[in-house]
């Protein structure tokens, strides 16, 4: 009796603490309000406390509360916030919670970038999440990622780590605008990106969004074919972390940490990540090291500002397969008999080794450009904001450069010339011979034939990006601000070695004409003998200044989003050269090319399953520094005489329709190109090298764009593209000829030219019109599935085509036809090429944390196909060269447990 009665008094005492502290479990779904995808990471909290979770890669979530009664705050970077009010003690599945996508630059994230939002901003754009890059990313470079984009081709270039390259609707990645935090990354002189530089950013990357076109990004000086939106990591990420380990083929190894504070109760935040990467490489020769860091201290300064400081970089060195080694595609098969039963697209003609068998290669980058950035958001009031970010940058590396004596070693360093394998320095095994340098220059009697230099490009650069943003009545939005930049970029090539001989003269320097450059070719410097350390062929400073100003008003009434917008910049170029030019002429004079934008659009969605839109722009932009503003940069001051604006008209207009499952968009643009620049370094007809400066080209860049996405069910996703594009050059253009000193070569008659455009000027007419625009693809498509098989289980297969591929345009030597026409013809149609991915993954409890394995497998089939080609000028496969296959079967494996 007395036991069971002790029985009841504990089971009592028990059911009476279980009443004092009830708990209740939530579950529910976090999704997309405008496509209903799932939001993974979403942050679910207890509104004015720090409980809380966040959702996984399908959107769910799982919270245990204390109350019955519970405010919960939801919110994903990108979106507005929602907060609501659940009676869990009755149902603890709240089912579906939908967020509203709005502009980036609210109070969830100090940045600058303008990303535009989906029914509103009326210019084609495409969204990519943290999820999607982490499931395909295995060996795909980062600009990969993008391939299932409309209007985009990316490739590995010539097939070494961060060599990649991008284009957007036929435009090369110079004429691409690519922001981290709406900072501008793309180089100050000649506007490309590498991306070995970036090897870190899809393991922070929040939201990464391409806008085609015109795009909606608030800089001053804007791009031609679109612009790629990167948003890191911040406020938003959750207390926690993570650790992975990934390997993959050809010795491939990724070790990756990182770890967040999430936001204290006093407003702090912290996220470190560091990361190392590693391996020999596919392409034979190409071994790679590189590292990644990444930090963000980020501060709410009470409810109205924040403050966030962020530092990123990657450090690395790889070896690599030069972009002039591509060869021909006879030239491939005959490299066979080389690969011991490998692929022969692997074969590197720069793969050797030197005396006593130590590894070299005349084919190497080594670099690292950290960024850091200060950005500070002040919610004025609650109509006016203001968002500025300071940033600098400091890049410094190298790449190899070797150098010859005389024109008789021209190309020698180089395995291959024209797309022909070069035999000179070939072993039996097809390896370079390094060690046979050696023997020619110890044989010399005039120093070293050939040697090696390292061509150092540093750069100092910093930067102020702001905007004013404020609200005129209850339907106008208008923001305005100021971009301004500054440029230092210190050019030299220093000597690293001899290969065995006794000094190197320079031939830059041997004869130069003192006529030709001021203070240059002096008793002190001809035949000098140059040992290690000493510089040759260049030694100048190139400096950018560039201050601009923009504007913005946004009219929203009911279903009818517009806007009109305006910009304007002034750049500023100049050079400084210790080489060529003695110290009172080392200085050029400046050169200022003002430049403006003004564009406009509409967005109207007719019901909620349709809408429409449509922008027109006008661009005038400065050219750039190399071979623009500067005719031959590298060794001349003298301003490029031919030097004017780009001009860039574009009208867009597109179909959006969304229904809860499905969601597709379609849209056609026409974009004209005006006044382009084009310059060639060319061999003279005395043997010297000059340059042909191509004036006045004109392009047009046409097509039709189609996305789609579908949910079907709760287990399989379908993301659909095709992108059908037509861009040829518009014109007949006429290139000028000037020296090696960038002064106008004489006509026939030797008569000194007084200009461009001058009849005393060497030319020649170049009929371009109706001729293809080379490099990229105009036919892409896509077709992925996603299979969700459990809610921890995922897998997928995507279908990649690129078709109407032409070779890129190249000016040979052989075109010259001073005073005469040459006629081109479309550059050869490289074959069509079908690819096929898998991914997987699966995730489980790993003790207190969990654990997620993925896999992906890239070119499933090994398929042979060519992602690059140079046209050799008659438009037949037989005389292309320069030619890089894609890569085969690739694989990588990863384990990551989160915490």
């Amino acid at each position: 009796m007395k036991i069971r009665s002790l029985m009841l008094l504990l089971l009592l005492l028990f059911t009476g603490s279980t009443v004092v502290f009830s708990q209740y479990k939530v579950t529910g779904k976090v999704f997309d309000a405008d496509n209903g995808d799932p939001l993974p990471g979403a942050t679910v909290v207890v509104d004015g406390t720090t409980s809380g979770t966040v959702t996984d890669m399908d959107g769910n979530f799982e919270l245990t509360v204390s109350e019955a009664h519970v405010n919960l705050k939801f919110a994903f970077i990108g979106y507005a916030d929602k907060t609501m009010r659940y009676n869990v003690a009755t149902n603890g599945n709240i089912g579906i919670v939908y967020l509203d996508p709005q502009s980036i630059n609210l109070d969830e994230i100090a940045v600058v970038a303008s990303v535009g939002v989906a029914r509103k901003t009326p210019v084609a754009m495409s969204n990519i999440t943290p999820q999607f890059i982490e499931e395909k990313i295995g060996t795909l470079e980062f600009p990969e990622i993008l391939r299932a984009t409309p209007g985009i081709y990316a490739t590995k270039g010539a097939g070494g780590f961060g060599d990649s390259k991008i284009n957007m609707r036929g435009f090369q990645s110079a004429n691409v605008a690519v922001m981290i935090n709406g900072v501008p990354m793309n180089d100050m002189e000649w506007g490309g990106v590498y991306w070995s530089n970036w090897a870190g950013l899809a393991d922070v990357t929040a939201l990464m969004q391409t806008q085609r076109g015109l795009g909606a990004s608030k800089v001053s000086a804007p791009s031609v074919g679109g612009s790629i939106n990167i948003v890191t990591k911040s406020l938003d990420a959750r207390k926690g972390g993570f650790f992975s380990y990934g390997v993959g083929n050809d010795g491939y190894n990724k070790v990756v940490g990182t770890v967040s504070t999430g936001l204290s109760d006093n407003g702090w935040a912290m996220t470190i990540l560091l990361g190392k990467t590693w391996g020999d490489g596919y392409v034979q020769g190409t071994e790679f090291e590189g590292y990644n860091y990444f930090f963000n201290l980020a501060k709410k300064i009470g409810d109205n500002q924040q403050l966030s400081l962020t530092a990123f970089g990657a450090p690395q060195w790889h070896n690599q397969r030069s972009s002039y080694d591509g060869l021909t595609i006879e030239g491939w098969q005959e490299v066979k008999n080389y690969m011991n039963g490998d692929s022969p697209y692997k074969y590197n003609p720069t793969y050797g080794y030197g005396l006593n068998g130590e590894r070299k290669t005349s084919a190497k980058n080594v670099y690292h450009k950290p960024q850091i950035s200060l950005n500070h958001l002040w919610q004025i009031n609650e109509k006016s904001s203001l968002n500025t970010a300071v940033y600098v940058s400091i890049g410094r590396g190298y790449g190899y450069s070797g150098q010859y004596a005389n024109s008789q070693y021209s190309g020698h360093w180089y395995g291959a010339n024209n797309g022909i394998l070069s035999m000179t320095y070939r072993n039996p095994d097809g390896t370079f011979a390094y060690d046979k340098i050696y023997e020619v220059n110890q044989a010399s009697e005039n120093g070293s034939m050939l040697a090696m230099s390292i061509s150092k490009n540093y750069h100092d650069w910093v930067g102020l990006l702001s905007t004013y943003t404020t609200k005129i009545g209850s339907n106008i939005d208008v923001y305005g601000g100021g971009d301004i930049r500054y440029y230092k970029g210190v050019h030299t090539n220093e000597l690293i070695d001899l290969y065995g001989g006794k000094y190197y003269i320079d031939r830059y320097r041997a004869n130069v004409d003192p006529k030709n450059y001021a203070g240059a070719g002096t008793d002190a410097f001809i035949n000098k003998k140059l040992q290690v350390g000493d510089v040759i062929y260049r030694d100048y400073d190139g400096f950018v200044f560039q201050a601009g100003g923009f504007g913005q008003a946004e009219y929203n009434l009911g279903n009818l989003s517009s806007f009109l917008a305006g910009s304007f910049s002034n750049t500023t170029y100049w050079r400084y050269d210790r080489f060529y030019y003695d110290k009172d002429h080392a200085e050029s004079d400046k050169i200022d090319f003002w430049g403006f934008t003004v564009k406009g659009g509409a967005n109207y969605n007719l019901t909620p399953v349709h809408n429409v839109f449509a922008n027109v722009g006008y661009i005038s932009r400065a050219p750039f520094f190399s071979g623009g503003a500067f005719l031959n940069s590298t060794v001349s001051n003298e301003k490029n005489i031919g030097a004017v604006n780009e001009k860039i008209f574009s009208v867009e207009f597109g179909y959006g329709f969304k229904t809860p499952w499905l969601k597709a968009d379609v849209n056609f643009y026409r974009t004209e190109w005006m006044d382009k620049l084009l310059s060639r370094s060319v061999d003279l007809n005395n043997g010297s090298r000059g340059t042909v400066n191509m004036e006045g080209i004109d392009a047009l860049h046409q097509g039709i764009e189609l996305e789609a996405y579908a949910s079907v069910g709760r287990w399989l996703d379908i993301n659909a593209m095709v992108s059908l594009g037509d861009w040829e050059w518009n014109n007949n253009a006429i290139g000028y000829f000037y020296d090696d000193g960038s002064q106008p070569l004489a006509d026939m008659e030797g008569n000194i030219a007084s200009g461009a455009g001058a009849p005393d000027h060497a030319s020649m007419r170049l009929n371009l019109k109706g001729v293809k625009v080379g490099g990229s693809a105009q036919t892409t498509a896509s077709l992925g599935l996603k299979f969700k098989l459990s809610s921890d289980l995922r897998a997928g297969i995507d279908y990649f085509y690129a078709g109407r591929n032409y070779a890129d345009w190249a000016f040979n030597s052989s075109d010259l036809l001073m005073f005469g026409v040459k006629d081109f013809v479309s550059p050869w149609e490289i074959p069509e090429s079908h690819l096929f991915d898998l991914f997987a993954s699966y995730s489980f409890p790993l003790g207190s944390t969990r654990a997620t394995l993925s896999g992906n497998v890239n070119n499933v089939f090994d398929q042979e196909y060519i992602a690059d080609a140079t046209d050799g000028g008659d438009g037949t496969w037989q005389s292309a060269n320069r030619i890089f296959y894609g890569f085969g079967r690739t694989y990588t494996v990863r384990m990551k447990i989160s915490f």
